[in-house]
This record gives C-alpha cells, structure tokens and sequence, in this order.
C-alpha cells in the first residue's frame, strides 16, 4: 500500500472480530492511518434459535477498534441479507441447482447494501479478503485511463478472489485489500505479535455471516423436507431415501448416511425428485470436460481470451481451459481434462492463463 495514495483518503473497515480483519486494522494504523471501522450486523430471523456467534465478534471488533483509536459503528443489513442473499440461495436450490452465498453476499451486502447505508461515505472500504487489485494504464486517441484488476492472492489456499468475482467495477474501484498480499500464516504472526485478541480465532468454516450456523439448517429453515428415494446410477436400483435433494451436491461423498458406502452423488433429478448415486468416485458421469456457462459477469468490462484458467470451486487448484464464446454473455468452457463435480448453479471463475488476473465469472448451465 502506498501511504501517500491513502492518507487523504476517507477508509472504512468492516471489521468482524476475525484475525483478517483485524490485521486489517493494525496495517492502515501503521501507516498512521485512522479509519472508521463497521460491524456488518446480520444473523438469523429467531436468533434463539441457533448457535450464533455475533456477540462474540462483536466482541472481539470492539476491543480491536479500541486497541488502534478508531471509531466503531454497527450497521444493521440483517434485512437486506434475507430479503436478497437467501432468496437468491433458496431460488436455486429449489431448482436443483447448487448457489454459492458467499459469492453474491460480497456483491449485495458488504459491497452492496453497506455502502448504500455507510459506505458512500468513504472513497475506500477496506476488507479482509485475501486477493489484491492492479491498475493498467489504458491507452486512447482521446486520454489516457486508468483500469483497476481483480488480482490473486499469493497464498492459493486462502486466495478469495472466487469468492469476489460478482463484484461490479464500482465495487472493484473503492475496494482496498491491506492484507491480499500475505501469506495466512504471516496474519497469523502478525496478530500474535501485536497482541490482537482474534489473534487466535479459528477460520469460519460456514456460510458468510451466519456463524456456526449449519448450511443444511439454513436449506431446511426456508425449503423444509422433500424425501425422495435415492438410486444406485448403475444397476437403477433403490438404496435408500434422501430428504431434499437441495441437501445434496454433485460430487458429495460425506454425510450420505446409506449403508454400503461410500456412496458418491453424481446426479439429481429434480423432476421426479430423485437422487442418484455411485460407489466409484471416478465414474464417467461424475465428469464433465465441455459444459456452458451463461450470464458472464465482467468485473471491469474487459472479456477474457480464448486460453484461460479457471475454479468452478473454492480449491486452490487452477484449471486450464479454452473459452469459445456463444451468444451474448454465454461461453462453452473446454477444459484441459476433464473436471470431477461440475453441477449447475455453481459459478465458473474465469482466470487468465497465468492465473492473476480474474476476468470474472459465469453460472454453469449443464
């Protein structure tokens, strides 16, 4: 980051409680920097109906605004969290597809409805993510320009880039990445040595903002049970009965609860509600090489180039690809090999080849 870039400019931080976060905090405070932090407050319609742990974050936010002189506000999106992020995830699961929350949570909520409450606020908002951003200058007969990147993570682990690449070019503009640059490990140092009380936080492992709230808890809070018979895909014989086929995902292997396992989730009929099955990990319908993806969203307007790497999953691998563009926003993927897993609803991230620079990203369609 460079300081003199940032020190008239007005930073917001949407600080968690998290170890991220919190570094976040500690890198513009640093620099002599004093931005205003913000808790997003968002949990379940019945709180006391399950484990949440927000005040724990809040917690653990206002000790880490405190530690560094920086004021702390509350902003309540909890209504425009239900209102747009769940419908989105309840429409597609009902449909058979499999939606990933955390994706649009950042383009509707921490991008979205915070800024139109605070964020307008602020030239920059500065989060947690671990990804960073790079400006091309652009060449014109008119004027030069400059055009900001979404860029990977060092760390292929932790990279979140995937999980950001929804966001508009607006979005893109005021969004600042202090701790992009780091390996997890070295936040990890970072915040020991400096004493933060998330210092030794564990990572969330659920759905973005709802704590230890269980994903398939979230499912039957709104969709309830729909059971369903479940189909070895081989021999077309029944082994059992599921109950909801949004429960499920193409490529599950845990969590089956059938005997003679393991058992693999290779297909689901949404029309007879009907969820197939195999014993293989590897069988040829649990692969997909060519599939569509339609609605491609470019994060800054710039189309990605024939050869590509893309994620259709959070993983830290990269996988190469080539891009035969279709019709308006729709794109047949070729890749390399041919990928396990690859369910419709899931979001196609688009990479260059050298896997930097993200374009943006699509839903698959098969």
């Amino acid at each position: 980051m460079n300081v003199k870039e940032l020190e008239n400019k007005r930073i917001a931080v949407l600080l968690s409680g998290g170890v991220d976060s919190s570094v976040v905090v500690y890198e513009l405070a640093r620099l002599g920097l004093h931005p205003d932090c913000f808790y997003i407050k968002i949990g379940p319609e019945e709180e006391e109906e399950w484990d949440c742990s927000s005040e724990e974050d809040l917690e653990m936010a206002t000790a880490v605004a405190a530690k560094y002189g920086c004021k702390l506000e509350v902003v309540d999106c909890h209504r425009e969290y239900w209102d747009q992020v769940t419908k989105y995830t309840m429409d597609k699961v009902r449909a058979g597809l499999t939606p990933n929350p955390d994706v649009m949570c950042n383009r509707l909520i921490k991008f979205g409805a915070f800024h139109e409450k605070r964020g307008h606020d602020y030239d920059l908002i500065a989060t947690g993510h671990y990804a960073t951003t790079e400006e091309e200058i652009v060449n014109s007969k008119l004027s030069n320009s400059k055009l900001k990147w979404l860029c990977t993570s060092p760390d292929p682990v932790k990279d979140q880039t995937d999980f950001l690449a929804q966001i508009y070019d607006w979005q893109l503009e005021k969004a600042l990445f202090p701790i992009g640059h780091y390996m997890k490990d070295e936040v990890r140092v970072i915040a020991e040595r400096e004493h933060l009380v998330s210092a030794r936080r564990k990572d969330s492992q659920g759905i973005c903002f709802l704590g230890k709230i269980n994903y398939n808890e979230y499912i039957r809070r709104y969709l309830g049970e729909q059971p369903g018979d479940v189909v070895e895909l081989e021999t077309g014989k029944r082994i059992g009965e599921h109950k909801g086929l949004w429960f499920h995902t193409i490529g599950q292997r845990k969590g089956m609860g059938f005997s003679g396992g393991p058992w693999f989730v290779v297909k689901k009929d949404v029309a007879q509600n009907v969820l197939y099955v195999s014993h293989g990990y590897d069988p040829q319908t649990a692969y997909k090489q060519d599939f569509p993806i339609h609605d491609f969203h470019s994060i800054n307007g710039q189309l990605p180039p024939e050869r590509i790497t893309l994620k259709i999953r959070h993983t830290p691998e990269y996988l190469p690809a080539r891009l035969e563009p279709l019709a308006a926003g729709r794109y047949m993927v070729h890749a390399d090999a041919p990928i396990h897993g690859v369910a419709p609803g899931q979001f196609c991230v688009i990479y260059d080849e050298r896997h930097h620079r993200c374009y943006g990203s699509g839903e698959i369609t098969v």
